[in-house]
């Protein structure tokens, strides 16, 4: 089906409308409020349970070919959005800030590629540990098995759904079932566990919650005055008015620089790929890389321009924090409300045992290998690479936004700074589009040598050169 502009309006503005509906409900019933969901998680899972897989079970059909509440063409219209929206939000993420040295950078967003690596590589340790010992033995199964943690966990819908002419072509067709079902478990124990996580942090002391809702007497009665970075902000932002266009214009069109800067690279890589090994019909791996990151790459280019001619007074960093997040509230409703409930029959235990030996391995590098590897604000920023590691990209944002709703932690820019090692190889990047083959040509017990030596590798740099800035005290605290 092709969608119209009107009817991807239409869909948009029922997004809006649940974000309104979720933010009554929030203010209305006191446990949500006490589970910190904010409002795009309750928006999400409102339009989920009105959608087919719900719902529309239960209820005559009202739409042509679409169960539910909706028509077929907003389900589609959310369908895609994610994919698009997330662009948005990481090429927003550093236009209009700062961009500070390499080592910086790297003392920054170092311990989470370690805490992020470790995850990913694991997840084919763990994944193919358990093929050579119980799937492919007692189930039968395809030893290509063994990367489908990954795969639907680290890569998620997008990654298992673009890699299904690979399980085919492989021999493999069960495969992208499994690893789209794992994609969605992935998301749902990703939100659901981390929630729970948080809950239980703010509980023991490890972060501090506050309820935006929940505002001081002081502060309502306009007692709270901004800081001087917030007053220059505000500053900023009229002086921007004062101009010929919308400032929120502007900056839009910064964000879409970006964009295009991103999907410039990404393609010049994928064109070199096509001549050179991929000529032939070999592998394909740059095909399989997101834009996002590439797309945060162009943002940050946009910044260094940005600052190389001395433009920061026309650039509001707060405005770009309020696309971002706007983007990040769409698509947050956006891929809840279109999660995939259906259940896989055939191979239950297989994908029940994936799923439990994945979401285990995801806890233990949480509630292990972080605190003993990024040395402040372990929690806020780790619970970023837990939400990543079980989903997709946007359930590591949402969970740090759950942690640390005004970013006090600098998590988001960690976070961010960490795609740029991270996403180009696991995640949807080069080696997840390249695991199946590798499987396929070397056998399973190869590439369990590779990533169990990667996964070592990774651990023992985090514990021997982060590990050290911890004091004793607080290594391993919960």
């Amino acid at each position: 089906m092709t969608m119209t502009v009107g009817e991807l309006f239409i869909a948009l503005v029922i997004i809006a409308l649940a974000l309104l509906v979720s933010n009554a409900l929030r203010l209305w019933i006191p446990w949500l409020r006490r589970l910190f969901l904010p409002s795009s998680v309750i928006g999400g899972l409102l339009l989920l349970l009105l959608g087919p897989e719900v719902i529309g079970r239960f209820m005559p059909t009202l739409f042509a070919e679409s169960p539910g509440f909706f028509p077929a063409y907003v389900q589609e219209s959310w369908s895609a959005l994610p994919g698009l929206l997330i662009n948005v939000v990481f090429a927003a993420l550093f236009i209009g800030t700062a961009i500070p040295g390499l080592r910086r950078i790297w003392m920054r967003a170092g311990p989470q590629v370690v805490v992020g690596q470790t995850m990913a590589w694991g997840q084919y340790v763990v994944g193919l540990s358990l093929a050579l010992l119980v799937l492919v033995p007692f189930f039968d199964m395809n030893p290509m098995v063994g990367a489908l943690i990954e795969i639907g966990f680290e890569g998620g819908h997008g990654t298992a759904a673009g890699m299904a002419e690979t399980f085919t072509s492989l021999g493999f067709e069960e495969g992208a079932d499994l690893a789209l079902g794992l994609a969605t478990v992935g998301i749902v124990a990703g939100v659901l566990i981390g929630t729970v996580m948080i809950n239980l942090a703010a509980r023991r002391g490890v972060i501090t919650l506050k309820n935006d809702v929940e505002r001081p007497a002081e502060t309502e009665q306009g007692d709270e005055r901004p800081s001087t970075e917030e007053y220059s902000e505000f500053k900023k932002d009229l002086t921007l008015e004062a101009g010929t266009t919308d400032p929120l214009s502007l900056h839009i069109g910064l964000v879409g620089i970006a964009i295009v800067l991103g999907w410039l690279l990404l393609s010049g890589l994928q064109w070199i790929e096509q001549v050179t090994w991929a000529s032939d019909g070999g592998l394909e791996i740059l095909a399989h890389v997101p834009l996002f990151p590439i797309a945060m790459i162009g943002g940050v280019i946009v910044q260094l321009c940005i600052m190389r001619f001395g433009l920061e007074h026309h650039v509001s960093s707060r405005t770009m924090s309020r696309i971002s997040g706007t983007a990040l509230d769409f698509t947050i409703v956006a891929a809840l409300a279109t999660l995939s409930l259906t259940t896989l029959g055939e191979y239950f235990v297989p994908f029940l045992l994936l799923s439990v030996c994945g979401i285990a391995w995801a806890l233990f590098v949480l509630m292990v290998i972080a605190p003993r590897v990024i040395p402040e604000n372990w929690f806020e920023r780790g619970i970023g690479d837990f939400g990543q590691s079980m989903g997709v990209t946007v359930t590591g944002l949402l969970l740090m936004r759950m942690a640390d709703p005004k970013n006090e932690s600098g998590a988001f820019e960690s976070f961010g700074y960490k795609q740029l090692m991270f996403e180009p190889i696991v995640g949807g990047g080069l080696f997840t589009a390249a695991a199946l083959p590798l499987i396929a040509q070397f056998g399973p017990v190869m590439v369990l040598l590779l990533t169990g030596g990667l996964t070592v590798a990774w651990l023992a740099f985090g514990l021997l050169y982060f590990g050290r800035m911890i004091p004793e005290r607080g290594k391993g605290r919960w």
